[in-house]
């Protein structure tokens, strides 16, 4: 029978992180970026990681930001808490954006913006093959592996669909439940403890 208390230890998962797998945070894990958050990673070495939260959406036109940008309708995600005045973005288009880093299956990560702009233009792009981030969160060498013995967060693999697909706040409870009954009992903590 499983100790009550280790209910908040995830050492015991042995995954690892890397490329194109997520991070979803412990029920406690506090700050406005990273509550309740599902991380890709779309990169990661000793150098360091980056990655971008799938499941915080922002009320941000992109024409706000770039003028010249054609009209999409599209759902802007708050990436992380570094360089947020500037949209890095997710896609599904590959070889056709020049510059793109692989991160999973189909899915890559940025290239060039004016390539994107022209795809949309040309009606080539569907909002459901690209996803766009205000920010990104990124780790220096050593800083995640001390977060991860800290138990603040659960390195898990993630289907392609999962982070491509229509994605909000209460889209964590989703990720952990597909993390494995062992993480279950999250779901039921309230995200501030201190006003139950």
């Amino acid at each position: 029978m499983e100790n009550n208390n280790d209910i908040f230890k995830i050492r015991t998962n042995n995954v690892a992180p890397q490329k194109g797998r997520i991070l979803i945070a412990e029920p406690f894990l506090s700050g406005n970026y990273f509550n309740r958050s599902v991380v890709l990673l779309v990169a990661y070495s000793e150098k360091g990681a980056v990655g971008f939260i799938l499941n915080k959406q922002v009320e941000f036109p992109l024409q706000e930001a770039f003028p010249d940008f054609p009209e999409f309708n599209t759902t802007v995600y708050l990436g992380g808490p570094v360089s947020t005045d500037s949209i890095y973005f997710l896609h599904k288009l590959g070889n056709k954006i020049p510059g793109s880093i692989h991160v999973l299956g189909d899915l890559y990560w940025g290239g060039d913006f004016d390539a994107i702009k022209r795809e949309i233009r040309l009606g080539s792009i569907n909002p459901s093959d690209i996803r766009f981030f205000l920010g990104y969160s990124g780790w220096d060498a050593g800083q995640l592996e001390d977060e991860l013995k800290e138990d603040s967060w659960l390195v898990t693999d993630v289907e392609q669909e999962a982070i491509m697909g229509d994605l909000s706040s209460d889209s964590w409870f989703g990720f952990v439940k597909r993390a494995g009954e062992r993480y279950t009992v999250w779901e039921n903590f309230p995200q501030n403890p201190a006003l139950n």
